[in-house]
């Protein structure tokens, strides 16, 4: 275990210093046809699958919560509760663990695939780097568009819970806007879309170790595909809880010098 850990940090440190090393002027143009390849299987792919997700998200939030507001004479205000919950924890949350199902499970079976091919070698056969090749286009992909769709997700899951709480619960709609403007923060909608570039840094990253390193067979690529998302989600939990306490403290900070001036 400590091996594969030390391996993985080392291939994270082989990405990360990449963008150092400046390609040649005849690859360049390459480089970015591969990265559109991959922004598209990675991003407008992903597009339905995170369209449902998020907008079922906000019509559960209302569905479950319009019993409690309505107890306290408050279900004009149930739009705070889902929109703030969406936009800062769930959102970023799912959309996460969705990519890492759909897209690091494809990109560890299709690198597993290279590798068990002896594809991977033969990169490396020829001269070129087979981390710049096939992992960076990858990894920019997910750094890059994990954002912008869990932006994606954060609306669908606002428009289901107004769809709900206004169509179904009847509630009034202007209260509903108001309420959750008032309630929710650009500090809020700053935290969710941050967590994203981690949560799509670490997907791509241990999706490609796993990828590069999966045992020979279809065995062992399929134990590779499960354990990158079983990680892979694990790293997603694990960076929620520590973005969530380093995000906390620097509000409190941030709120104290605002009280302060």
């Amino acid at each position: 275990m400590i091996i594969e850990f030390g391996r993985f940090w080392r291939f994270v440190w082989q990405v990360l210093c990449l963008p150092l090393r400046l390609p040649r002027l005849n690859r360049a143009g390459r480089a970015r046809s591969r990265l559109w390849t991959q922004m598209f299987e990675i991003g407008t792919k992903s597009v339905p699958v995170l369209m449902v997700t998020g907008a079922f998200v906000g019509m559960t939030l209302a569905v479950q919560s319009y019993t409690q507001f309505k107890g306290l004479g408050l279900q004009d205000r149930i739009g705070v509760l889902i929109n703030l919950t969406v936009v800062k924890e769930l959102g970023p949350v799912l959309a996460a663990v969705m990519m890492a199902g759909r897209v690091g499970g494809a990109l560890t079976a299709e690198l597993g695939t290279m590798k068990v091919t002896e594809q991977i070698d033969a990169i490396g056969a020829m001269g070129a780097d087979p981390v710049r090749y096939l992992v960076w286009p990858r990894f920019a992909a997910c750094l890059l568009l994990t954002p912008i769709l869990t932006i994606y997700t954060d609306i669908m899951g606002v428009i289901g819970g107004y769809i709900v709480s206004v169509f179904y619960f009847d509630i009034n709609s202007e209260a509903y806007w108001f309420f959750s403007a008032d309630g929710v923060e650009n500090w809020d909608i700053f935290v969710g879309v941050s967590k994203s570039f981690f949560f799509g840094a670490s997907i791509a990253l241990i999706s490609c170790f796993k990828g590069f390193n999966c045992q020979r067979g279809a065995r062992g690529v399929g134990r590779a595909c499960t354990e990158a998302f079983v990680y892979s989600f694990i790293a997603i939990l694990f960076l929620n809880f520590i973005l969530a306490i380093v995000t906390r403290a620097i509000y409190d900070t941030l709120w104290d010098v605002k009280m302060l001036l």
